[in-house]
């Protein structure tokens, strides 16, 4: 996982590099100082010498501005290579989600991937951060004091190793129950994020409920859940507070009994044994050890924390696309016709579902074809077309376009001649002409008006004060359901696509306009195949051909006169439609 994610640094390898260096550079100057304080005081103060008082002041000051200098640095190049180590991470992820097909987006909630790559990357940031500082400062730190420690007197010096065990077992205990803990936080947190997401999404449903009452109480739960797993782990982890003290200042006793002895028994003589200079040090080097284990637990606190963020980054960077381009010669970049063939076809939306939601659909569909899919809730008609521009594979037979089986195409070759209006529309934020030529980034302004008037929806957006500039929002929730269905049906005709796939994309829309639309088609694109899932037997019964979906299969094929002489279930929809018509 860490060498997958390592990848990430790239371009920022050099402040990576340098960050740890220079915090090597200040973890020196400052395990220095104590020495050249104990100097000062032992060969200048007490022994009246102001020469050496300014030179080793002198000193001190160097070695101050020194440390002060490697700090910065450090923390500027850290700042630098985490910042970017996150920018990278993100496009890595966002774009390999890019590349997901349908069921891979499947496995993943849509509000696990967002909080992937928010707060997970955040939390990675800060790690990587802390790791390539003070995961370096706290080592060095330890080791260089220590040796200063030693060098002045190993008697001493063996204080330490008392507290070492200490603190090494509150760690190892304390780790592994935090751990539980902050691995179970980061799944609340998808929780957390989907009842926003929901909330927000469908907050005129919420509203016109009168729902907010509970939908505030589910966010309270999942966020008192949240607040009470934090509280639990940091209860834990401020044990290591207390002991870490205790250490401290058990060490500082010792040293101060042990050392006062020596210090008496030598008469403040170097030679003999301690000097008051190197006592004091003693203690500065105190500081600094304990410090730097405390500051050790405080990584592998957050190396705990990030264990399930990284896990679950690694888990979005290595997913394998089901669904990509095929290799060599097999890469065909030219769709001849708008021809469909469906040979003995099945589906299923995942390799263990037991139930297919296809059943051996055979099925031929000539190019420039206008073909009606009709059928109940759940038979399978949006899923039949989902086929054709591979947003998912068939799982058994031979799909084919133009005579060829789609797993032959190149991605974007296919998809830029199957142009699809989903079931659930989808406009993003920013003008409407933008929205537009997400059909054909290429399109001048006269191919976009000439698609709007095929989808009847130039009229009402001329009557917007600022025409195709008008703004819409996020979701296009400021025009109307049958606005927001030919707007996307405009979209997809700026593809001038081989086949056009409308699924049930004009159920919005009255019938008068519905027919005005289908006889746009007819006339301008005559050589587009086109398939229209409807309700309304009145948006088929002009086709070439219907296709009568129940359970998965195709119940019957024929034109409207042929269905309605042979096929059940059309003729119930017929005679129910006609009825309420009448009524």
């Amino acid at each position: 996982m860490i060498k997958r994610l390592s990848r990430c640094i790239r371009e920022y390898k050099w402040a990576a590099i340098l960050s740890p260096l220079c915090m090597i550079g200040e973890v020196a100057m400052e395990v220095m100082i104590p020495l050249v304080m104990a100097d000062l005081y032992d060969h200048g103060i007490i022994m009246q010498n102001m020469e050496v008082v300014v030179r080793q002041a002198v000193i001190l000051i160097i070695l101050a501005i020194c440390s002060l200098s490697f700090g910065v640095a450090s923390a500027t190049f850290a700042s630098k290579a985490g910042t970017g180590f996150a920018k990278n991470l993100r496009h890595d992820m966002f774009h390999h989600v890019q590349r997901f097909s349908f069921s891979n987006i499947d496995k993943f909630s849509t509000a696990s991937i967002v909080t992937r790559l928010t707060s997970d990357v955040a939390n990675l940031q800060m790690t990587f951060q802390m790791m390539i500082r003070m995961a370096i400062r706290s080592p060095m730190m330890l080791i260089l004091a220590m040796f200063s420690a030693m060098r002045i007197s190993v008697k001493l010096s063996l204080v330490f190793c008392a507290a070492l065990p200490v603190l090494v077992i509150a760690l190892a205990a304390l780790i592994p129950m935090v751990f539980k803990i902050f691995d179970r936080v980061f799944r609340t947190y998808d929780k957390l994020n989907n009842v926003v997401q929901e909330n927000i999404h469908g907050i005129r449903v919420v509203k016109s409920f009168v729902r907010e009452e509970k939908e505030t109480k589910k966010f309270t739960d999942i966020s008192g859940s949240i607040y009470a797993d934090f509280c639990r782990a940091e209860r834990i982890m401020a044990l290591n507070n207390p002991i870490m003290q205790l250490c401290v200042y058990g060490c500082m006793i010792a040293i101060s009994w042990i050392g006062a002895n020596m210090v008496v028994a030598s008469g403040n003589n170097e030679a003999l044994g301690l000097t008051t200079g190197q006592l004091s040090s003693m203690f500065t080097y105190v500081t600094q050890i304990l410090s730097s284990l405390m500051m050790f637990s405080m990584v592998f606190v957050m190396l705990t924390m990030s264990r399930a963020p990284l896990k679950r980054c690694y888990e979005i960077l290595t997913e394998v696309p089901n669904l990509t381009s095929p290799d060599g010669g097999f890469d065909v970049t030219e769709v001849p016709d708008g021809s469909i063939d469906f040979e003995n076809v099945s589906f299923r939306y995942s390799a263990t579902a037991q139930h297919r939601a296809l059943k051996e659909v055979n099925l031929h569909i000539p190019s420039g074809a206008t073909v009606g899919i009709l059928g109940g809730t759940g038979s399978s008609k949006t899923t039949l077309v989902q086929l054709i521009p591979r947003l998912y594979d068939v799982s058994e037979g031979t799909l084919k376009v133009g005579g060829l089986d789609v797993r032959k195409y190149n991605l974007q070759t296919l998809r830029d001649n199957v142009a699809m209006v989903l079931q659930k529309n989808v406009l993003f934020s920013g003008t409407i002409k933008e929205n537009l030529r997400w059909g054909n980034p290429n399109a001048t302004d006269e191919e976009l008006i000439h698609a709007c008037k095929l989808a009847c929806a130039h009229e009402f957006i001329m009557a917007f004060p600022e025409g195709y500039d008008h703004k819409i929002e996020q979701g296009g929730t400021n025009v109307s359901g049958g606005q927001k269905q030919r707007l996307c049906i405009a979209r997809a005709l700026l593809k001038k696509p081989q086949i056009l796939i409308l699924d049930d994309s004009t159920s919005a829309v009255d019938t008068r306009t519905d027919a005005m639309i289908r006889q746009a088609f007819r006339e301008e694109i005559p050589g587009t195949t086109k398939l229209i899932i409807a309700q309304r037997i009145s948006s088929v019964q002009d086709a070439d051909m219907i296709i009568v979906m129940d359970n998965g299969m195709i119940n019957a094929v024929g034109t409207h006169d042929e269905l309605l002489a042979s096929c059940q279930i059309y003729q119930e929809v017929f005679h129910s439609q006609q009825k309420g018509e009448d009524e």
